[in-house]
């Protein structure tokens, strides 16, 4: 698969401390993404040929170290939109107006290649925005003259929340590198695509409405099936809840002078971060099954339940064991299902981390499923294995392999797929 980032947007207290900021649509922080469109933007030739990104093939848009505005067309690809606020045109700064409706953050990368250097040590000198007037649109000039596809990122912030954090008239948002002007945002793409998949996309996915659908040339994915296809954490790092500093080594900077990379020994590791599960192996005899489906309609554990506000895993899984239950469920945050059989079509699947990522309503430590996710435990059976599921990260040293519904795996995401609240392109 292709990697798109941008940096997280945070919002600084007036207590100094810092939190991210949610998307609109996803109070929670948990199920929300960024749009990424794939435009076909010419020259002044209509039917100019529009090349795929080619294998191995990576670039970053904007300066992470900028805090002032630039004037070319690399720093006019950085912009914010106001939605629902003053009717306002679009700025290159985060403005100093509320947006009721969000801030979008937009990042534009640049489309003409040199056609030689897949990558070059700043990510960038391989690569031109188009000449003329505008950044988005036009001819490439003679030293980059293959024209790609141009890629666009927009990511919804829900910034109206926090309203009562203003100071004055100024606003309280900070991206993760320490960029309080936002004329720092940046965004990076390593490419993963199959080349003739996207080359056949880019020549034949020519309908004006841009619905992904009727690109036939692509494999279609549910928005479910999306947010199943997940990864750990790969740093062992604290980065939400109310936090003294932001990530890493990245005061607050601008407007003004150009900021300088600092070096600092934050104590951070990379490794796995947190399992999604607990370990219960040894205190209860229960084993992590996974993390699985459910419906409202049609539910995969059919025994008793409950919905708390002091949920947490063993709490649902001692009920399920009073009652005499084999399995133990626990979804959205706070509700408990216990039963003796696991309805195989929602059992958790080979490869599929899944969309068990709300913390417990009882502890936040812990993970209780996700809207329409459950997190699946199993009562260990007498003098038999009684292994986690650690495919995804473990929680303690075990060897025995967890016994799991085999499910046909849907194939590598290779498709434009819609994100609650947003869109998305999986490469």
């Amino acid at each position: 698969m292709s990697n798109y980032w941008t940096p997280q947007l945070y919002v600084k207290f007036k207590n100094g401390t810092f939190m991210p900021v949610p998307e609109v649509g996803d109070p929670e922080d948990v199920t929300g993404g960024m749009t990424a469109y794939y435009l076909q933007r010419r020259g002044d030739d209509h039917n100019e040929k529009l090349h795929a990104f080619p294998e191995g093939f990576r670039m970053i848009a904007g300066d992470p170290f900028t805090r002032s505005f630039g004037n070319n067309s690399a720093a006019k690809a950085i912009s914010y939109s106001c939605l629902g606020g003053p009717n306002l045109p679009e700025t290159n700064n985060m403005p100093n107006y509320n947006c009721p409706g969000g801030l979008r953050a937009q990042v534009f990368f640049p489309s003409c290649w040199n056609g030689k250097d897949v990558d070059t040590p700043d990510h960038k000198s391989h690569m031109s925005y188009p000449v003329g007037q505008e950044y988005n649109n036009g001819a490439c000039p003679p030293d980059f003259p293959v024209h790609m596809i141009s890629l666009f990122y927009e990511v919804l912030y829900d910034t109206s929340r926090f309203l009562d954090q203003w100071e004055g008239d100024q606003h309280p948002f900070v991206f993760s590198n320490g960029d309080a002007t936002g004329y720092g945002l940046h965004g990076d793409f390593v490419n993963g695509w199959d080349i003739d998949v996207l080359q056949r996309a880019v020549d034949e996915c020519t309908d004006d409405s841009g619905q992904v659908e009727k690109c036939p040339v692509l494999t279609q994915f549910t928005g479910q099936e999306c947010q199943e296809c997940r990864l750990p954490e790969q740093v062992d790092e604290v980065n939400d809840g109310h936090l003294e500093k932001l990530p890493g080594c990245n005061p607050v900077t601008g407007p003004g002078a150009r900021a300088v990379p600092q070096q600092c020994n934050d104590g951070v590791k990379l490794g796995v971060k947190q399992t999604n599960y607990v370990d219960l192996t040894a205190s209860k005899k229960w084993e992590y099954v996974g993390c699985g489906r459910d419906n409202i309609g049609d539910r995969a554990l059919t025994g008793p339940s409950w919905s708390r506000d002091n949920t947490t895993v063993e709490s649902c899984v001692d009920f399920c064991s009073k009652e005499g239950f084999s399995y133990a469920g626990l979804e959205n945050k706070g509700e408990c299902f216990c039963g003796d059989k696991l309805n195989e079509k929602y059992a958790p699947r080979d490869g599929f981390m899944g969309a068990c990522v709300m913390k417990c309503t009882g502890n936040q430590d812990q993970v209780c499923g996700g809207w329409a996710a459950m997190s699946v435990y199993h009562a260990c059976p007498d003098n038999g294995p009684c292994a986690n599921n650690e495919e995804f990260g473990k929680a303690a040293a075990t060897t025995a392999k967890v016994q799991r519904a085999a499910i046909e795996a849907p194939v590598v995401l290779k498709k434009k797929v819609r994100r609650h609240p947003r869109e998305m392109v999986v490469a």
